[in-house]
C-alpha cells in the first residue's frame, strides 16, 4: 500500500519495464526543455528526442509520470516557455515541476541570472489551466530565494508543497 517514485534519469525501456513489474508505480523525468537546439546547450551529450522516448515510454507503461521545466535558464526566451506549457499541456502528465533556474557557484552557469518568480508564477498559473488535475508542487527552489515564494506560487496554481528539510549545518 506505497506508492515507489522513481527519478533516475533516462533509462532504457527494459529498465523501466524491470521497474514497474517490481512495484515501481511514479516516476519523475523533467523535459528542461522541448526546444532541441536548448536542450542542447543544457545537455551537451543527450538529445532531447531521447529524453521524449523515456517520457513516452514512461506513460505507455503506466508509469504515473512527472516533467517540468526551470524558468530562466541560459538561452530561454518566453517562446520557449510557451512551447514546453504546450508539450506538457498535450502530454498530460500526473504531475509538473517548475521552478526557477538558481546558477551554482561551482558550474558553467554560475554567474547566470536566477529565474524571474513572476514568470515561474505566471508558467505555473497556465500549466494549472491546461493541466486541471496535475499535482503542481510549490518546489523547493521557490522557497531558496530572497524570501520563500511557496505560498505565493500556491496562489498561482500549485497543489502541492514540497519543505526542505536539510540540517542548517
Amino acid at each position: 500500500d506505497m506508492a515507489i517514485t522513481l527519478s533516475v534519469g533516462e533509462r532504457s525501456r527494459e529498465d523501466y519495464e524491470c521497474w514497474k513489474k517490481a512495484g515501481a508505480d511514479r516516476y519523475l523525468l523533467r523535459i528542461e526543455s522541448s526546444d532541441p537546439a536548448l536542450y542542447a546547450s543544457l545537455h551537451a551529450d543527450r538529445t532531447v528526442q531521447t529524453r521524449i522516448r523515456c517520457l513516452n515510454d514512461l506513460q505507455e507503461l503506466g508509469y504515473q509520470t512527472g516533467s517540468g521545466f526551470m524558468v530562466g535558464v541560459p538561452g530561454q526566451t518566453l517562446n520557449h516557455i510557451a512551447k514546453d506549457i504546450i508539450f506538457i499541456a498535450e502530454r498530460n502528465f500526473d504531475m509538473v515541476g517548475i521552478g526557477p533556474f538558481i546558477p551554482h557557484p561551482q558550474t558553467p552557469f554560475r554567474n547566470a541570472k536566477t529565474g524571474d518568480i513572476k514568470v515561474t508564477m505566471n508558467a505555473e498559473a497556465l500549466i494549472r489551466l491546461t493541466n486541471k488535475n496535475a499535482w503542481l508542487p510549490a518546489t523547493t527552489a521557490v522557497g531558496s530565494l530572497d524570501k520563500d515564494y511557496r505560498v505565493d506560487v500556491l496562489k498561482a496554481g500549485a497543489n502541492v508543497i514540497m519543505p526542505n528539510f536539510s540540517p542548517t549545518d
